[in-house]
């Protein structure tokens, strides 16, 4: 590789290294990003490739499973009463190409630390999620997607290779194209510790977004915007409002942008059109960071109030905005512990998909949703294009719906379990990275290589060695 680079990070982490230094009790109680269900496990911080096989090769009866910055919201990072391979520590972007915009960097780097290095050589990340506060491990491990998910797929689309730590102890390098690495990507961590990967970015001019927005007045009108192809706009997202009803059935505010070109800026900003403007905050330990948002903000009327409200004061249509980028994908990382929102027993991130064609399908769960009043402070409808070949990787071509909902909510589990069965009639899946819920009797349905995940899993893995409490529920 040409223009070589070799860097020490210092990505923040939500996991303490004094858990296991300096003598302190290594066993911690972890939960997803929904804070729900808390569980006990030996958390081990591996600062090696040697430390991490040392930890495989002595995980006990209850298994191991990696965990990164604890962005994902149910637990598929959780495994009670074995072990969490905590991989923050293995932190090193080890090579930069800065003509090709390949980048070779550890499992633990953050998306956050890629865009402090990468973004001045006019390099960004392919596929960006809702938080920049997830590694690069993980984002391979969930094969996360994205609002340009139509033109760029999810993010394994864009890794030529990772080093995989497997059961037996070993280090492979796998490539894309091969059965393990399908396996890998959107595997969630069980076919083995991923140690670091080799990725290739997308080149921008600036680091500004150029945004339009719009108005949606129902569901027909927001599915027929999303559905019509713009070359200009790279991403896009569609805000609805779940409260809306009758002939206001899925009104939404739609959001679509792409990269601002340099002759966009205006003349100051073109002095240095590549800096990446700060967040007011850097998450560090999330656990010691203030709690700006009081348990328990938002209930149903103030979730309505919020979506009406941010309906209204969205513009019928403006184009050409400027925004950061944090702006654009990340309002959220600005506010430490907004998971907090939703009072003490946490939320539950709800996500599915179903295909193009049912669009009727679609419409009867949102109006099933707006019936039942569900108090989701922020809903999110996107198009998806093709799937990648991951074999539990969630996207689908079709329609994909994401919300937020108060754990405490009287009656949810069996209002859920109702919307799957939805989903899996209308042969579409629930987003497994962000579940902590669904039973296994629907997943084959939904999963159609599941079969194959299970026998690669098996004879991979024969002792189980990697370990979740997805897994153990779900019978991965």
């Amino acid at each position: 590789m040409s223009a070589d680079t070799a860097l020490d990070t210092d990505t923040p982490t939500a996991l303490d290294a004094a858990f296991v230094d300096d003598g302190a009790d290594p066993f911690v109680s972890l939960t997803g990003w929904g804070r729900t269900a808390p569980t006990t496990a030996l958390l081990v911080r591996p600062r090696s490739y040697e430390e991490a096989v040392s930890a495989v090769r002595a995980t006990g009866s209850r298994g191991a499973i990696a965990r990164g910055l604890g962005r994902a919201h149910g637990d598929a990072a959780r495994n009670a009463g074995g072990a969490i391979l905590d991989t923050t520590a293995l932190d090193r972007i080890h090579a930069i190409d800065a003509d090709t915009g390949v980048v070779v960097c550890g499992a633990g780097v953050s998306l956050h630390r890629l865009l402090e290095v990468l973004l001045p050589l006019g390099w960004f990340v392919p596929v960006m999620p809702g938080t920049r506060y997830v590694t690069v491990g993980g984002a391979i491990g969930a094969d996360i997607h994205g609002m340009n998910h139509p033109g760029a797929g999810s993010f394994a689309r864009h890794v030529l290779s990772v080093e995989l730590l497997t059961a037996d102890g070993e280090v492979r390098t796998v490539h894309r194209g091969t059965p393990l690495f399908d396996a890998t990507t959107g595997g969630l961590g069980l076919t083995g510790v991923i140690l670091s990967a080799t990725v290739r970015l997308h080149r921008v001019a600036t680091s500004l977004m150029s945004v339009d927005t719009e108005r949606a007045g129902d569901l027909d009108d927001l599915l027929a915007r999303l559905a019509t192809s713009r070359p200009r706009h790279r991403y896009a997202v569609a805000r609805i409002d779940l409260l809306a009803r009758g002939a206001a059935l899925g009104r939404a505010v739609l959001i679509r942008g792409e990269h601002a070109p340099l002759d966009a800026l205006p003349a100051r900003a073109r002095r240095h059109p590549l800096a990446l403007r700060p967040l007011p905050f850097r998450p560090g330990n999330l656990t010691a960071a203030p709690a700006l948002v009081p348990p328990g903000l938002l209930g149903r009327t103030a979730a309505g109030l919020v979506s009406a409200l941010g309906y209204r004061a969205a513009p019928p249509r403006r184009t050409g905005e400027l925004r950061r980028l944090a702006a654009f994908f990340h309002p959220l990382d600005r506010v430490p512990h907004w998971n907090r929102i939703y009072g003490r027993d946490g939320f539950v991130r709800y996500q599915f998909v179903v295909g193009d064609g049912q669009e009727e399908a679609l419409r009867r769960i949102v109006e099933r949703m707006a019936r039942r009043g569900c108090p989701s402070f922020l809903a999110e409808l996107r198009r998806f294009g093709e799937a990648d070949p991951g074999w539990l990787s969630f996207p689908m071509a079709g329609w994909a719906l994401a919300l937020d909902l108060p754990a405490g909510l009287t009656g949810l589990g069996p209002f859920l379990d109702e919307l799957d069965q939805d989903v899996a009639a209308a042969g579409g899946r629930v987003c497994l990275a962000k579940d902590a819920r669904l039973r296994p009797d629907l997943l084959a349905a939904m999963y159609p290589r599941l079969e194959e995940f299970r026998a690669l899993r098996a004879e991979l893995d024969p002792r189980a060695v990697f370990t979740s409490d997805l897994s153990r529920r779900l019978s991965l």
